[in-house]
């Protein structure tokens, strides 16, 4: 008989196995379950049997086969098994319960329970200890929206606007500026119709109509408060007059000022301000009676009184009958403009009005330059911003106006916006004095009265802080803000013409409050100190006529 085909190789397929008969002939595709065969493709030398076996015990001749020819091969199925046997299967439920019981774990868990709450409980009274030996905050004062900032008088809305057509409408396109200069608000007016010294012909309920409308007043008051400033209208009565309160006639005037109040209150202003109130006959009654009307529509609502006093006991006679009402008078127009004498009249006023909330200008009306040499300025202007209490400014203190001069269209002094604000007088305005010049300057008066507006604004101890006067040259007048664990700060001014040592390191502040050896610089008004460096205080010097603000940390 015929045996396989020599020398030709059976072609091989993963599901079909073809074989020839004992005649030489091709049999029948036959299907080969998938479980039982698995023909490796690899070349024969690479297959998983031994060299002696070969190919040939990879099937059997047709004379040995189990059914002509029919080759079988099959997967070695216990090297599977014996791999699955291998794997790791863990330990079963009842085999877990049973080494968890056991007595050494049992004890190892409670173990480890005691130390938890051992541990727990020592950083809870860690906790305690810390809580109850820290030292307690204090409570922050109550305060309202002209605690928190400076105030800005508007009078002349003309001359302000630097046009003769200047009104309410046109004021609306200068709020932008005014949140420039973070004020918490502007006094404004008086805008009501007064026929000079004649009572009948002034009415305290309707706005001068060269100025605007109801209607104009509504508006700027809905703008304003958008940008989160107040409003406070000014409703002294013969404001064109010579007596500002129609001596003669003071019945009428208070039954005109009573109505007055509550219908301004009503239409949305959040305070008034009344000027020469020593010529107002019982001005302290007065006075009462009026900030009862405005404190009855709320307590964040206020009230400004006005004086040409100077004196210290006649401007404490006008607060002790009112509460929260702030008073702007002559006070320290008077000083000789010495470290020493401010001293004296700062001290005397914050001794003198105790609890009651101060004001700092230096009159009711009139402009920082009528009162002050140039060179002081930005010294009054760090002093204003550092004392405790609301600083006052009339529009131009920014930025050194003058008072009015000869020439001017008008008798109030004119807002310098750019060099086009006096038309008149070609080649007269310098860009160094304008709005447009000094905001473009680091180390002008303008970009100083912002910086310090800003800081006041949001630093507590500036705020609301204790306030306590270190030693110094009598040429200087240095004093320090704080407030419970906030930064502190440490106000340096030299009013003297020469340069001066601080002798700081000499002064003895308060118990609670001691110098550091160094503090870093915030701000200084003379142009040539560099601004981020920290000073050494035992040996600090200040240029003439130069104000420092410094801070330094609380220290436990």
């Amino acid at each position: 008989g015929r045996g396989l085909w020599e020398g030709v190789e059976p072609p091989f397929d993963r599901r079909l196995l073809r074989v020839t008969d004992s005649a030489g002939t091709m049999s029948q595709d036959t299907e080969v379950d998938m479980k039982e065969v698995e023909l490796n493709e690899l070349e024969p030398e690479k297959q998983p049997m031994n060299a002696a076996s070969g190919a040939a015990t990879a099937m059997a001749v047709a004379g040995g086969a189990e059914k002509n020819g029919l080759v079988k091969i099959k997967v070695a199925e216990d090297d599977a098994e014996a791999a699955a046997a291998a794997k790791f299967t863990g330990l079963s439920k009842e085999e877990l319960l049973k080494v968890a019981g056991s007595p050494g774990w049992v004890r190892t868990r409670w173990a480890l329970l005691l130390l938890f709450w051992l541990g727990w409980l020592g950083m809870l009274a860690g906790a305690v200890v810390i809580i109850v030996q820290a030292p307690r905050c204090r409570e922050l004062p109550v305060q309202q929206w002209w605690h928190m900032g400076a105030l800005y008088r508007i009078g002349d809305l003309q001359a302000f606007q630097a046009s003769e057509s200047g009104n309410l409408a046109g004021l609306k396109g200068h709020l932008d500026y005014l949140s420039t200069l973070k004020v918490k608000g502007f006094v404004l007016g008086p805008i009501h119709k007064n026929q000079k010294d004649d009572v009948a012909g002034t009415d305290l309920l309707q706005i001068d109509p060269s100025l605007g409308s109801k209607e104009d007043f509504d508006s700027l008051l809905q703008s304003a408060k958008k940008k989160s400033i107040h409003v406070i209208l000014d409703l002294t009565p013969n404001y064109r007059g010579k007596n500002l309160w129609f001596s003669t006639q003071v019945d009428t005037v208070a039954t005109k000022m009573k109505d007055a109040l509550e219908f301004w209150l009503k239409a949305g202003v959040d305070g008034f301000q009344v000027r020469d109130v020593e010529n107002l006959t019982n001005a302290s009654s007065f006075l009462s009676e009026w900030q009862n009307i405005t404190k009855s529509f709320g307590e964040d609502r206020l009230l400004i009184a006005g004086t040409d006093y100077s004196d210290l006991q006649q401007i404490s006679s006008l607060l002790k009958s009112t509460k929260d009402l702030l008073l702007t008078s002559s006070y320290l127009s008077k000083s000789n403009f010495t470290g020493e004498h401010v001293k004296v009249l700062v001290t005397k006023y914050l001794h003198a009005t105790d609890s009651h909330w101060c004001s700092w200008s230096l009159s009711q009306a009139g402009l920082m330059t009528s009162f002050l040499p140039t060179q002081l300025l930005q010294l009054y202007q760090l002093l204003f911003f550092t004392l405790p209490g609301t600083p006052i400014f009339s529009y131009g203190d920014e930025i050194g106006l003058q008072a009015a001069r000869l020439g001017q269209p008008m008798e109030a002094p004119v807002m310098l916006w750019d060099e086009s604000s006096l038309p008149n007088i070609p080649g007269s305005v310098h860009i160094n004095s304008t709005v447009k010049g000094q905001s473009e300057d680091p180390g002008s008066l303008l970009s100083l009265f912002r910086r310090l507006s800003d800081q006041r604004s949001k630093e507590r101890s500036l705020l609301h802080g204790d306030f306590n006067i270190l030693s110094t040259e009598p040429e200087l007048f240095s004093y320090i803000r704080s407030w419970d664990q906030n930064e502190r700060f440490l106000v340096v001014l030299n009013f003297g013409n020469v340069s001066l040592p601080a002798r700081l390191g000499t002064s003895n502040p308060p118990g609670s409050i001691s110098l550091p050896a160094r503090a870093n610089l915030l701000l200084s008004t003379w142009r040539g100190r560099e601004e981020t460096a920290s000073i050494e205080l035992e040996h600090l010097n200040l240029e003439p006529h130069e104000g420092l603000l410094l801070h330094f940390p609380y220290v436990a």
